[in-house]
């Protein structure tokens, strides 16, 4: 079964005995059989027919209704929809299986993090970087021997100190330099953009999470404390460096975006003005509409979430992260 993700923009998404299909003028064609579907996307302007909606709350397929960056302004429910099986697992899982679930999400974010500087050092053949390359396989490799979430963190914070000055050796925009993180608030332009890209990827998995029937707030490696909800934030790790740091780069280095066009810095912090966020809107969309191997990159997210949901349900289950080569 799958996520159903509808993008083409000025179709109408209707249904014919148990399959969805989409018209756009003349054009015609079938996008998922009902009894193979888990959740339903629909992303900018798409319509529905009401009896497409039916269709689904029938079949007990959830429906959201986000913006082309996968903003959510609200879904549809079937009557009777969710249950406290998944919170309650949540909520049993031994210290063991969450510091084995913590350091498996953290090698992914490393190893994600390396093959990005990798990539972009061979493109600007950076040399001398050796040493921040095999520093990050090192804690990948040593986050498995961990027998406490705080040493997971612990890895998880020595791998950024490395990291994001690795990337800021990777800019080739005027204006654009980044030492380090900075956050709440941002100090710079590339600060601005990372937060503004974390900020789309974890709305969108929240909203994934809470279609899946589990707790948001319950996660391993980050916690609930003070409402945060941890899961999202856990679940995002893997994907922060595929799709949102490579994205930061690609638009500095080709100049799309601009330092001294696109920002504006009040309260004490740097932010996307509004030229800067149709900029990187744009290209975001473009880039979460490309098909890989498995789909849409919205699917990949879904995937992802739905892995954690049967890790969290069955013990034996062995949660595979994504990885990019």
């Amino acid at each position: 079964m799958r996520t159903l993700y509808v993008v083409e923009q000025g179709a109408v998404l209707g249904v014919s005995a148990e399959q969805l299909y989409l018209k756009r003028g003349e054009q015609r064609w079938c996008v998922g059989q009902l009894p193979l579907l888990e959740a339903v996307m629909l992303l900018g302007m798409v319509q529905m027919t009401t009896q497409a909606v039916r269709a689904c709350l029938g079949h007990h397929i959830p429906l959201a209704y986000l913006s082309r960056s996968g903003w959510c302004y609200g879904r549809t429910l079937p009557v009777g929809w969710g249950s406290w099986v998944c919170y309650l697992a949540q909520r049993q899982t031994s210290q063991a299986w969450q510091v084995r679930m913590a350091a498996v999400i953290v090698r992914a974010k490393i190893r994600n993090s390396r093959t990005v500087l990798l990539r972009h050092y061979r493109r600007y053949g950076i040399t001398g970087t050796e040493r921040v390359i095999d520093s990050l396989q090192w804690l990948a490799e040593r986050v498995g021997r961990c027998q406490t979430l705080d040493q997971v963190r612990g890895i998880e914070g020595a791998a950024a100190a490395i990291y994001f000055p690795a990337l800021g050796e990777c800019l080739r925009g005027e204006g654009f330099v980044l030492m380090g993180r900075s956050r709440q608030p941002p100090a710079n332009p590339v600060n601005a953009l990372l937060s503004f890209g974390y900020q789309i990827l974890w709305n969108h998995v929240l909203l994934l999470v809470e279609l899946r029937g589990l707790d948001p707030r319950v996660g391993t490696l980050h916690t609930d404390h003070h409402g945060h909800l941890g899961l999202v934030s856990d679940l995002i790790e893997e994907f922060r460096a595929p799709l949102v740091d490579s994205l930061v780069l690609s638009l500095i280095n080709t100049k799309e975006i601009r330092a001294e066009r696109d920002f504006e810095y009040r309260n004490g912090g740097c932010f996307l003005n509004d030229s800067g966020k149709r900029i990187f809107l744009k290209a975001w969309i473009r880039r979460m509409e490309t098909k890989v191997e498995s789909g849409l990159r919205w699917e990949l997210l879904a995937q992802q979430v739905k892995k954690y949901r049967q890790a969290v349900l069955d013990m034996d289950y062995v949660y595979t992260p994504y990885q990019i080569d």
